[in-house]
């Protein structure tokens, strides 16, 4: 049956997951556009790339699903071809293979040359830094290596995208150029694990020369930090923060759990002492940092005591942002091994007690901004509200400023500076400070 679509030769790129799928379809399309295709991103084209999340439960059965859906819009002839990529496909090719035979071909996370050729394309070595982004212009993703060498075990994550293996800081300076020339303003770093960048290529943890390289970069005002870990994290780092105004005061550091038999189990390397002592030690030495982590309830074992200790734990360390997750139970990690013997109700309850101290915590915190006059960065106009955010929080898991778009006018991708007027759980509401 001829497609319906108008768009011949369109590829439409669909990205399901975190950032780090973001960042390789941004690739990928800047790719497939230096061959000369017209490529699209969640929007109308006859030919499909789904790039597909592998990492838990809900993430697989999104991803599933929407292959389902696109071929189902293949049988009725609204779109040609449909291919899939990305660490679904990685994981689990041979099973999709046998499952989902229609689809035209799968790719793994390490297979974009063959995902080209396959679209039409020539992989291009020379393209280094070439990517056609996808998030709003005044920020961007910048995956500073891939894969990871932690034994964490409940992470499928070494599975789907190997060993660690850090982008040298040359090519990441290019990068960062034809960004910031692109009027990208805000760098947000990602990878795996930022904590052990440079170990393979230079020996040695090398996080902070590349922020003191990046922060050179004319047009970038700030930079960002996210997914470090917490043992062996480079303290150089924090005196590049204290002294260079581009770092953001900002580190987002999963720390998973906080009971010693827990964190031995999930081999994390680490003890609740240790790691209380770090974040102590980065708040000494940067006192205006927002730290945001990210916490699993319901691994296996994880007794009521244990939860208790853990929610004590977050009462006591008032982190500025934080998120909280179930544990998902995969095969062929560590913990697979393991019975997964806390009942799914219980799990969603621990995370939900979680959260409702996070978000009172949250509020405290943002009481004590009324009155502030802080730098803010406009994403975006939803309703009657501009909407930004300030130097302490990230896109889409951070809390916002709104400012009534009745009262003023801005730019989406502009700074202006914001005199809080109201604060929320995760909101704040301000007014333009002129001057």
């Amino acid at each position: 049956m001829r497609t319906k679509s108008l768009k011949k030769n369109r590829i439409n790129v669909v990205t399901l997951g975190c950032s780090k799928n973001v960042y390789d379809s941004e690739v990928l399309m800047g790719q497939l556009k230096a061959s000369g295709k017209d490529v699209v991103h969640e929007e109308e084209g006859n030919i499909v790339v789904i790039n597909t999340c592998g990492f838990i439960n809900n993430a697989k059965e999104e991803s599933i699903n929407t292959i389902l859906d696109f071929m189902q819009k293949k049988e009725d002839g609204e779109v040609d071809k449909v291919f899939v990529t990305g660490c679904l496909s990685e994981r689990y090719k041979p099973d999709l293979q046998k499952e989902i035979p229609n689809v035209d071909q799968y790719f793994g996370t390490t297979e974009l040359p063959g995902l080209l050729k396959a679209l039409g394309a020539d992989y291009k070595h020379e393209l280094i830094g070439e990517r056609l982004t996808t998030t709003p212009k005044n920020y961007a993703y910048l995956k500073i290596a891939e894969g990871c060498d932690r034994p964490c075990s409940f992470c499928a994550i070494p599975l789907m995208r190997g060993k660690h293996k850090s982008t040298p800081i040359e090519n990441l300076v290019i990068e960062a150029e034809k960004l910031a020339a692109n009027g990208v303003k805000e760098l947000i770093l990602i990878a795996q694990d930022l904590t052990y960048y440079g170990l393979d290529i230079y020996k040695k943890r090398n996080l902070a020369e590349l922020l003191e390289a990046l922060v050179k970069v004319d047009g970038i005002e700030w930079i960002r930090l996210h997914y470090a870990f917490p043992t062996g994290f480079p303290m150089d780092v924090l005196e590049v923060m204290n002294r260079e105004a581009k770092v953001c005061n900002y580190l987002d550091i999963p720390l998973q759990h906080i009971s010693d038999n827990i964190l031995k189990s999930m081999r994390r390397g680490t003890t609740k002492e240790k790691t209380t002592k770090l974040l102590k030690e980065f708040r000494k030495t940067v006192p205006e940092m927002t730290i945001r982590t990210t916490l699993i309830v319901g691994y296996p074992g994880e007794t009521e005591e244990n939860f208790q200790e853990l929610k004590q734990w977050v009462t006591d360390m008032r982190f500025e942002r934080l998120g909280c997750f179930t544990y998902s139970h995969e095969e062929n990690t560590h913990a697979f091994n393991l019975e997964d013997d806390v009942p799914a109700d219980v799990k969603m309850q621990r995370a939900n007690e979680i959260m409702e101290i996070q978000s009172q915590i949250s509020w405290e915190l943002n009481q004590t901004k009324i009155g502030q006059i802080l730098k803010v960065v406009i994403d975006r106009k939803e309703g009657n509200y501009f909407v930004g955010r300030t130097e302490f929080d990230s896109p889409d898991v951070d809390n916002e400023v709104r400012i009534d778009a009745s009262k003023y006018y801005l730019k989406t991708g502009e700074f202006t500076t914001v005199k809080i007027t109201e604060a929320e759980d995760f909101d704040l509401y301000g007014d333009v400070v002129s001057f």
